[in-house]
């Protein structure tokens, strides 16, 4: 039962840090002024109106005993209650209106009738409290006459209701409002942390990220740079030392061809010609593997544009590249053009066609390979990501190479927040499915 109530209060509860905060301030204010608007209305609003129209009533069922007791006097009993008590008295023949003038909702117009109704009996009273902007207007049945009264509004009624709502509503609308600024200020340095974060997650070099906010904050803030430079600092220097080990191994290699060339028994010369060539592009996936761990700007892309820039260079007829519209997307444009350029040349490699085709939802840019090769066995699909996996049964035995290709593609598109997925092609090759935000 509980389980079940946690998950709903889990839906019906936004998600965000702040508008959280905001209904932990706001709703025990809302709350209690709301318990405040309750009792101050029904103990003290409506039993002080109550009274003040009870005494109300109470005068006008006087001033018509004292009529009816005394018609003589009417001059003198008329100007007596215009000057001491406001009171606009008029005595008329008419009946009593059919139309009436109440207001179904006011607590004014309720209190009213309720006395006017047990003083006067049901039918013999009508008043109107909208036709005067300061008077309420009241009509009584006596006799075969009409008593006709016009009274101020604040002897019915000790305060007007919009003023009464103004004065419980306000106070709770400046506080939310206060709430709303300093929660605001309280929560941006987690929003920037937080994008800090992501952009690191995605491989961009944070260098103008700075702590501020709640000393908590700050802290974790603080922290989160530190970290941010152990990871570039141990990265960089991984990728240095890997640069710098493939760039030395490759003077011994030059050497040694050169004196492969001087031997005489060419046969043996030929084959340690060709495990040096291995050598030397193995050699070639370790840089390129380094240099897709250096750092890069993150800058604005034309994906179509990127991909034109690709197909020039490869200059392949068999490379067929389609796309509907231009595609603008934030990434590191060395790392990107790596990895297409990787998936490329497997394709042309291992198959005689390559089409490239460049697509787009609501958020994300899907670009489709897809070869007519032999393809990867479905269950090896994970595999070939890992570093220095090499799939020989299925592409050639012939092709050199350490494993690298599609690890180093993978990390540089989940750098980039994306996803990579291989599947089979429409031309039963490999296709290579790659979706990036933009």
């Amino acid at each position: 039962m509980f389980s079940g109530l946690n998950k709903i209060i889990k839906i019906i509860l936004p998600k965000r840090l702040f508008y959280r905060a905001l209904i932990i301030v706001a709703a025990p204010t809302i709350i209690l002024q709301f318990i405040i608007t309750i009792v101050f209305f029904d103990s003290i609003w409506i039993k002080a109106n109550k009274n003040t129209t009870r005494a109300l009533v109470a005068q006008l069922k006087t001033i018509e005993e004292v009529y009816q007791n005394d018609k003589k006097n009417l001059d003198f009993f008329t100007d007596s209650y215009k000057n001491n008590f406001n009171f606009e008295i008029g005595i008329s023949k008419d009946e009593i209106p059919e139309t009436t003038g109440e207001r179904k909702f006011s607590p004014m117009d309720r209190s009213l009738r309720r006395e006017l109704k047990s003083t006067f009996g049901n039918k013999n009273y009508w008043f109107s409290t909208s036709k005067f902007k300061n008077a309420v207007e009241i009509k009584i049945k006596s006799e075969d006459e009409l008593i006709e009264f016009l009274v101020p509004k604040e002897m019915v009624s000790t305060s007007s209701v919009r003023l009464f709502v103004l004065w419980t509503t306000l106070p709770s609308i400046v506080l939310i409002i206060i709430a709303l600024i300093f929660l605001k200020n309280q929560t941006k340095p987690l929003v920037r942390l937080a994008k800090a974060a992501e952009r690191f997650g995605k491989g961009d070099y944070v260098n103008d990220f700075r702590p501020s906010g709640a000393q908590e904050i700050r802290k974790a803030a603080y922290e989160f740079d530190r970290m941010a430079k152990r990871i570039n600092r141990h990265l960089n220097q991984r990728s240095e030392m890997l640069s710098g080990i493939s760039h030395d191994l490759r003077t011994p290699l030059t050497r040694l061809k050169l004196q492969l060339a001087m031997i005489n028994q060419k046969e043996l010369s030929k084959k340690m010609s060709q495990d040096i060539d291995e050598m030397e592009e193995m050699l070639n996936d370790y840089l390129q593997f380094a240099k897709t761990q250096a750092q890069e700007t993150t800058v604005e892309i034309n994906l179509t544009k990127l991909f034109e820039d690709i197909k020039s260079i490869l200059e392949n007829k068999n490379l067929e590249i389609l796309f509907t519209k231009d595609i603008q997307l934030k990434g590191r444009p060395m790392a990107l053009r790596r990895s297409f350029e990787n998936v490329i040349q497997n394709g042309l490699i291992y198959g005689n066609k390559v089409l490239v085709t460049i697509q787009s939802s609501s958020n994300r840019a899907i670009i489709l390979f897809e070869d007519d090769g032999p393809g990867i066995p479905e269950d090896q699909h994970r595999n070939v990501f890992k570093p220095f996996f090499r799939l020989d049964k299925s592409r050639s035995l012939n092709q050199s190479g350490v494993g690298l290709g599609l690890a180093i593609v993978e990390d540089a598109i989940k750098s980039h927040g994306g996803n990579i997925q291989l599947g089979k092609s429409k031309f039963d090759g490999l296709q290579v499915k790659i979706s990036l935000p933009f």
